[in-house]
Formats: C-alpha cells, structure tokens, sequence
C-alpha cells in the first residue's frame, strides 16, 4: 500500500508559505481551551503529607503538581526523549518536522513523529486524536498560542497534569502514588523511565495490566538516557529494579474528619491538618488489629491529642470506612453514648476545689438511699471506710454518688460544658447518675475533659484545623494536679509498661460501651470501643477492652512518656492525720446543712466583686464552732481560726471559691471575682 503523503511534509509546505504577519494574527486568535485544570481535592497532615484525595468531577486523578515537586531527573528523562528542544522552540519544532517528513519521504511511512511536550499538551487540553492532518495543524496552532501567552515552566506543568498514565490515572503525581506509593518528588531512574514511557500508549503500557511491555518501554527510555549521560555510575545500579505490577490505592486516612472538612470548607481545594499522617496510619491499624476476632460488629474510635496546644494527633473514626455490619461509615469519635465511670475524675477534682474532700479523705463506701436511687458498686460489694485516692482508682460508685450530692448534679453539667463538652440529658435537670454515665457525651468530649485536667484544670478546646482558642478554667491546678496523681497509680493492663500513665477506664450500662482515657506530661488519648448500634456486647469491660488498646495506642507515640508535671506549690501534701479535721472524713454538704449553726459567711456576700487590698480580702462569718478551716479552691487557707473575722491573703485575681468548715465539718461557701 502507498504511504499517505506524509504530514511533516504538509507541515513544512504550509509554514514556508505563510506570511509571517498573517502567522502571527492566526496564532493570536486563537481560541484556548481552559488553562485552570480542576485538580483533585488534597487533605494534608500538618507536614504536608497526604491524608486523603478526591477525584475530579470526571472520577479521574489528576492531581496538583509543580515542576519543582517533581524529581529532575523524570524531568531531563522527560525532555531528552520527547522533546530536546523544548527550553528553545516556539511551540513547534520545525526541525524535527523537517527531518520527520524527509524519512517518511525516504521510507515511504511515518518513522518518526514531530509533536513537541507544547503539542502534546494541546492535544490532551482538547483530548483529540494524533494522527490526522487536520488534528496535527490545530495541534501546532494551539501549541504556538499557548506558547504565546504561557512561559516554558508553566507548559511543563500542563504537561505533568494532563499526561495520561492509564485508566483514571491523569498527571505524573497521580500515577507516582498509583503506582509506587509515594510522591514524584524522589524517583528511582527506573521508576522516572517508567512515568516518561507510559503517557505514549498509556493503556498498552499499564503496569498493572501489561508489565512485560511496560518494561519493555521502560528499557527504551532507560537506554536513551544511558546514551545521553543522563545516569551516573550510581543510578544504574538501579535499573533493573521490577515494574510494579499493581496500582496501589490513593491514601484514605482519617476519611471520616475528611469528609467532615470538605463538608465544614467546600470549594476549597487543599485542607490542611493538625494529624500527623505516620501516626494516624499506625491507630488505624492498631483500631482493625483491636476488633479482629471480636465479631462482625465490634467497633472501635481512638482519638490522638497534644493536650499543651490542643492539636489533634490522629482521629479514627471506626476500624474501617466501610457500610459493613460495624457500620464503618459511622464516626464513632462525634457518636453520642455513655461515658460510664469516665466521668468520675471531673467530680472528684471538683470536690477537692469545692474543699468537700482531699486525696487523703476517708470516705464511707457502705448502702445509702437518694430517695428511690440506690446505687450500688459495680461488683455489689462495698469496701466501708476508705480513703479517697482508692475511691477513685477502683472507681466505686457510692462514694462519687455521695460527692455529686453535695455538689450538685447541675454543677457537675456546668463544669463539663466549660471544658468544651456538649453533654446531652435524657431528662430536663441532671441527676445524681449523671455521675455513672447518665448523660450522653462523645469521645471527642470526654478527650476534651481530660485535655483539660491533663493542662491544669484549664480546657483549650481541641482542634484539626486552625489556631488555638484561649482556654477556660474548669478545675484549680491543684485540683488538676491532684487527680492526675491518683490516676497515675492505676497500675496498668496486664503487659502493659508500669509508666505512670494517668489513666481512667469505664463501662456502660448493660456493656454497651467500654472505655479507656490517658495522659501524660504531652499526649492524650482516648479509645472507645462496643457497636455503633448501641446493642450490649456482653463481657466487655473497659479495663479488660479499652485499656489495652489505650497503653498500645500511647505507646505508637514515642519511646517513652512525657513525665507529668510536678505538684503545684499550694498542693497539701500530707497524710489524713495532718489534714485540717474537716477534711479528714467526708460529710455531705446536705448533712452539713441539717445540722442547726452551721458557719455562715456574711461577708464577703455570695457572687461579690471583691477588690483585694495588699493582696488580701476581708472575711466574716457567724454561726459554727470554732476553730474553722478556710480553704481557696480547695485548698487550705487558714487553719486553726477562732476569730470570726480576718484578713486572708489572695494572691491572684479572678474567680474563687471560699469554703469555710467549722470544728463539727458544717460549711458553707461563696464564689467570689476578686480584682
């Protein structure tokens, strides 16, 4: 069969008879397809590395990339066998079309093709064919346009977004990641070779599909580059490195705040994160690792924070983002359920603030009625007389019960809304089993809380995106301080490292969920596990379910813990025996209220703005028998006082609560603002 009269020939009969004028008013109106490619949607982690992409509103991958982004050798690969003159040439290279119509002329066939990297790049931006002679003339009009009104780097780029690589994989960065895992911006000289073949027949050379001919392209490449001393003595020592034979999926970590993010900041087309990519991709398979062998529906969230600046680390939203019988889809950080026995550190930093009891206080755990509640320890024993500290590590239920009563189950959902919480009643007012875990929360808000008492009492309010908001004052830092300290004593899971975490387990009622919360001198981290449908998963515990999972999840985040932070300077530290008498055995503020005489401060009156002369206030009091104890936020102020009126010193200015106990452990107390 005769050869077609071959197009490079055409070419160079059309260009030697134009007008040189009349060539440059037929370039200049031109019109241009769209310059502004949609690029796929990037969340990164707080170093820029990938979280999760999305593809373009066509389902391709294309994705944003620069020529500095981009390995340089891939680039020289790139130039020396498509296009050497690229840096020189207007668009078209005429010399190439001149020596590709002289062998078609010589051979009586195409032997060679003359499109340019600005050619290609034309042809893809209008996705038309190659080898018509009407499709290569607009070809080089386009081409001599964009050349007109784009510079050489910003044509490159063009390029290393639209060269297709097979399948939906459109653009060099795209088919990196596709295909070896990572970003172009370091490539093996096998790996460049690879990503300048492909785009030349990119369903042909597919890796995944035909690796034997993508090799075989490969080695065309490879062999260009060895003869134009692009290699080193080095690299070739990688050249025959195997063509991946599988297309790797794009990364999908932390999909469910993701999402949330696209949701929260739509049209935005890159979000970056707080999360730290290499730890988030070690929790998400701690989660799947967690409920392996637990039952189709066994669900797990961890959430990851660094309690000093309020970042989130890591979010795990479920052990997979599947709709499967977990329920995947569902993220379970956000979920609403019942903390258990997690919230009981909040009450007993509240108590020690409200000067109601001390680490080293004895408590009665014995039967005791509310009325019609009765509530009883979880193993329905009771331990008697016992002191405060070993209330809380074996998380009885008694002696919480009894301290929210004199609080107030009202300011126990008051102080959980200061540390950033949302809690959700079933109920209009809050009952003394808010304190067991009669209230809905989210692990989001239970990390929070503990964020705060790991900060010192204060809650900065945890965030994925942004700067820190100033914080709030939940609990005094002795308060903090002190339930940091008895929950460091918890002795750890069986296997785990005895480090002084500090740390507090939880479970539902009826084993719905199972809980595990911690921190140290840095980190908090909180695990929740059971069935997003809220159905019993009997036997779990949080001690037995959650708290393994807690110390190996603190233990994917450094070699060693972040030491907790000494005691504050106003800590009482000191057995029960050198404790002021109040504070030595608990009384209920309802019993202390019964009793007729109890100690009444008249002045300073209850919500005064107080102003401090010489760094103290005024106080007086009548009813009680002395002598009285005055505490400041729990701690003691003035023991051993017979007078009814005196001078205390305040140091600080702001909010505090004065408690007054007298010699029978009657009280009252008044919050103040002092300036």
């Amino acid at each position: 069969m005769r050869a077609r009269w071959p197009l490079a020939l055409a070419v160079a009969l059309w260009a030697a008879g134009a007008g040189l004028d009349r060539g440059r008013d037929w370039v200049a109106a031109t019109e241009l397809p769209p310059l502004s490619l949609p690029t796929s949607v990037e969340v990164v982690d707080r170093n820029g590395a990938l979280l999760r992409a999305y593809t373009v509103a066509d389902g391709r991958w294309r994705m944003a990339v620069t020529p500095g982004e981009v390995d340089a050798d891939y680039i020289a690969m790139l130039i020396a066998y498509e296009d050497k003159r690229f840096w020189t040439h207007p668009g078209v290279d005429w010399r190439s079309l001149l020596r590709a119509g002289a062998q078609a002329l010589r051979n009586g066939r195409v032997v060679s093709g003359g499109s340019t990297l600005t050619m290609q790049v034309a042809r893809l931006l209008e996705e038309s064919g190659t080898g018509k002679v009407a499709g290569k003339l607009r070809q080089m009009r386009v081409a001599l346009a964009l050349e007109a009104r784009l510079d050489k780097a910003q044509i490159l780029q063009l390029y290393l977004h639209l060269a297709p690589f097979g399948g939906n994989l459109e653009g060099v960065r795209a088919a990196s990641i596709a295909y070896f895992g990572k970003e172009p911006k370091r490539l093996t000289p096998a790996e460049a070779a690879l990503l300048v073949a492909i785009p030349q027949a990119p369903e042909s050379r597919r890796p995944d599909r035909h690796p034997a001919r993508a090799a075989e392209a490969r080695g065309r490449v490879l062999e260009r580059a060895l003869r134009d001393g692009l290699l080193t003595g080095e690299q070739r020592a990688t050249l025959g490195e195997p063509v991946p034979e599988a297309r790797r999926p794009l990364p999908m970590l932390a999909p469910h705040l993701a999402d949330r993010v696209l949701r929260e900041h739509p049209g935005q087309p890159r979000h970056r994160l707080t999360l730290d990519a290499g730890l988030q991709r070690a929790l998400e398979q701690l989660a799947r690792d967690a409920v392996a062998g637990r039952g189709e529906r066994m669900q797990i969230a961890i959430l990851a924070a660094d309690h000093r600046s309020g970042e989130i680390l890591a979010s795990v939203g479920s052990a997979g983002f599947l709709a499967d019988r977990r329920q995947g889809f569902v993220d379970m950080t956000r979920a609403l359920r019942s903390p258990g026995s997690t919230l009981k550190p909040l009450v007993y930093a509240l108590a020690f603030d409200e000067g109601l009891a001390h680490p080293e206080t004895m408590i009665d755990d014995k039967p005791v009625n509310f009325g019609t509640y009765a509530p009883r320890n979880f193993d329905k024993l009771f331990r008697g007389t016992i002191r405060i500290r070993e209330a809380l590590q074996q998380s009885l239920n008694i002696p919480v019960v009894l301290l929210t009563e004199a609080l107030g189950p009202a300011k126990l959902l008051s102080a959980m809304r200061r540390a950033g919480m949302s809690p959700v009643l079933k109920g209009d007012e809050p009952g003394l089993a808010i304190s067991l875990g009669g209230v809905g929360v989210s692990l989001t808000d239970m990390v929070q809380l503990y964020a705060a008492l790991a900060r010192g009492g204060v809650a900065l309010p945890l965030r994925h995106t942004g700067e820190g908001a100033e914080g709030q004052r939940v609990v005094s830092a002795v308060a903090a301080w002190q339930v940091g300290d008895i929950l460091a004593g918890l002795p750890p899971p069986p296997g785990a490292p005895a480090n002084r975490l500090a740390y507090k387990t939880g479970t539902s009622y009826g084993h719905r969920d199972a809980w595990a919360i911690g921190f140290d001198g840095r980190y908090v981290v909180g695990v929740w596990m059971g069935r997003a449908d809220g159905t019993p998963v009997p036997g779990a515990f949080g001690a037995d379910t959650a708290a393994p999972v807690l110390f190996q999840a603190i233990g994917r985040m450094g070699r060693s813990l972040t030491p907790l932070p000494p005691a504050p300077k106003a800590a009482l530290l000191v057995s029960n025996a050198e404790l002021p008498q109040p504070l030595r055995r608990f009384r209920s503020r309802a019993a202390a209220f019964e009793v007729a005489g109890a100690p009444v401060v008249t002045f300073p009156p209850e919500g005064a703005e107080v102003e401090r002369l010489d760094g103290a206030i005024l106080l007086r009091l009548r009813g009680g028998r002395a002598p009285f104890t005055v505490l400041a936020d729990g701690v003691p102020l003035r023991t051993g006082l017979r007078a009814r009126e005196a001078l205390l010193p305040m140091a600080s200015a702001g909010f505090v609560t004065l408690s007054v106990v007298d010699a029978e452990g009657r009280s009252s107390r008044v919050r103040l603002w002092l300036r």
